[in-house]
């Protein structure tokens, strides 16, 4: 497999096409996977998501002197091999932590070739979904559990991992890296994808955005979509938020209107963010998630 290592400064300019589609920005399908250097010691990792629509699941990993701490993974254990490769590329230190910070099986399907010696954070609603699945990985028994917020030190550097809400999960978890003032927010932000709500809590997803907007952060990086450059990845970031609120407010409109929702999955205007990633198939999701939360079914 190839491995692309590429600096942040040098993947964008101010033409960047604003997109989560590799080949409307200008790329091969063949630039992926690629590993992207955003800070010293700071990297991301894309590999394509299953399924006909192209766009990239992204993993965050930082290189300390006393280890590799890994946010999320792949989801097949060939591509986790293949982070794993392109964490050995950069270093030969062992990863030492990792954060489920989605419990989505395109973030941990491939856990199982992660190697041993890891401790795995994790939330317990995602501990507990994980745990109830029919197959899949399982989270090992003295997995550490993170409800709010859990300050790790891994070779002198600073880690944050945070609860911000129920978001796109039950469990979503963020990363927070004071010194450098990055954040990796995995399933909370998927960048140019459409809101994707098959397991998500509307409203609640709203409220962590806020939460996530007024954090001293300098680099968003999204769990879905490209890695940006710093001032990109905010403009992204909030517009990630009007997109998702445009989502729910058209939904809501819909409801309030008595529109069936078998109707109102046709009606749905998306305007802009209908040439998104995903838009056909999780439009109509969308639509059902809001209705089943607006009817008090969501719990």
């Amino acid at each position: 497999m190839r491995l692309a290592i590429l600096l942040l400064p040098c993947l964008l300019s101010a033409q960047v096409v604003r997109t989560a589609d590799p080949i409307k920005r200008g790329m091969k399908l063949t630039d992926i996977p690629r590993t992207v250097k955003v800070a010293e010691n700071v990297y991301t990792y894309e590999d394509y998501h299953s399924g006909a629509e192209k766009f990239t699941t992204t993993n965050m990993f930082v290189v300390t002197n006393d280890g590799v701490f890994l946010a999320d993974a792949q989801g097949s254990p060939e591509q986790t091999q293949g982070l794993v490769d392109a964490i050995h590329k950069i270093t030969p230190k062992p990863i030492k932590v990792v954060i489920i910070a989605s419990d989505h099986g395109d973030h941990t399907g491939g856990n199982s070739v992660l190697p041993p010696g890891i401790t795995y954070y994790i939330h317990p609603n995602s501990k507990a979904i994980l745990e109830g699945q029919a197959r899949g990985w399982k989270p090992p028994a003295d997995i550490k559990l993170v409800s709010d917020k859990e300050t790790i030190h891994l070779g002198g550097v600073e880690f944050q991992v945070l609860f911000l809400g129920r978001a796109h999960t039950g469990g979503d978890l963020s990363v927070y890296l004071p010194k450098q003032k990055i954040l990796f927010l995995s399933e909370t932000y998927l960048n140019r994808v459409f809101p994707a709500m098959r397991s998500a809590y509307p409203s609640e997803w709203l409220k962590a955005l806020d939460r996530a907007e007024k954090i001293d952060a300098n680099l968003y990086i999204a769990g879905h979509g490209f890695t940006e450059d710093a001032a990109v990845s905010k403009e992204e970031l909030h517009e990630y938020h009007k997109a998702l609120k445009y989502v729910i407010d058209e939904a809501t409109r819909l409801y309030q209107a008595g529109v069936p929702v078998d109707q109102a999955v046709k009606q749905a205007n998306w305007g802009e963010y209908g040439s998104w990633t995903l838009a056909g198939s999780q439009g109509p999701i969308a639509v059902r998630k809001v209705y089943e939360e607006l009817s008090g079914k969501l719990h």
